[in-house]
């Protein structure tokens, strides 16, 4: 009897939240189908700002973001075929690169965003003065299909792309912001400053040698990195 009905009164109430939890999830879907075809619209509208203008294009990103669309998803996408941005996206990232590769020899595989960005803009034979560091990162991202050989590692105020696989540790990339701050050169003497010990201070120059990140002055034994010299 009574277990009976309490136990109807939960199956009804059970159903009931059922129904109005698919009626939320079909308001939210029409939501964002909207949004979508209002985004569209948007990007119609204003495609060739989009392309031309790195501002009003990073804006668009966040936008997009925002309802779950990636327009750099592929590069034979609506989204890319509409915009071009895709297309955009990929190049860049080739040209990435060749620039990387490029310059490997030079500086070990990483390069100050400022330096990669200026060489992009004469690279090809073109001038890309469009390109900004938010282009420079969001191609980055993509080109993580590649595995662990390019990302973006902070050195202090820096942002450096590294284009070799392996881990900077936090060791490293305190002594590159040390060698930032000092045009490009770091001695034994600025890192024992900062309280590290002996076999702390060898572990991590020995190691950005071994990467060719750093270069020793035989002259008075300092060190350099060629990405941050200048």
């Amino acid at each position: 009897g009574a277990i009976r009905k309490q136990r109807l009164a939960q199956e009804k109430l059970t159903q009931k939240g059922n129904e109005i939890a698919e009626l939320q999830v079909q308001q939210v879907s029409q939501q964002m189908d909207v949004f979508k075809k209002s985004l569209e619209e948007f990007a119609m509208k204003y495609k060739n700002e989009i392309k031309k203008n790195p501002e009003f294009r990073a804006r668009f990103q966040v936008m997009c973001s925002k309802i779950g669309v990636d327009p750099l998803a592929s590069s034979k996408g609506f989204w890319a075929q509409l915009l071009g941005v895709g297309d955009f996206y990929y190049e860049l990232g080739v040209q990435i690169v060749e620039v990387c590769l490029a310059t490997r020899p030079i500086n070990g595989g990483i390069i100050t965003m400022e330096d990669l960005v200026a060489r992009l803009g004469k690279s090809s034979g073109k001038t890309r003065k469009d390109v900004q560091p938010d282009d420079v990162s969001r191609a980055i991202g993509k080109l993580a299909v590649l595995g662990d050989g390019f990302k973006i590692v902070k050195a202090g105020k820096q942002s450096l792309v590294q284009s070799v696989p392996g881990e900077l540790t936090m060791d490293h990339t305190t002594a590159l912001d040390v060698a930032s701050q000092s045009g490009g050169s770091l001695t034994i003497s600025s890192l024992e400053k900062m309280g590290w010990p002996e076999l702390r201070i060898n572990q991590t120059i020995d190691s950005l040698m071994d990467q060719g990140m750093i270069w020793i002055d035989e002259v008075d034994s300092s060190y350099w990195v060629p990405a941050l010299f200048h």
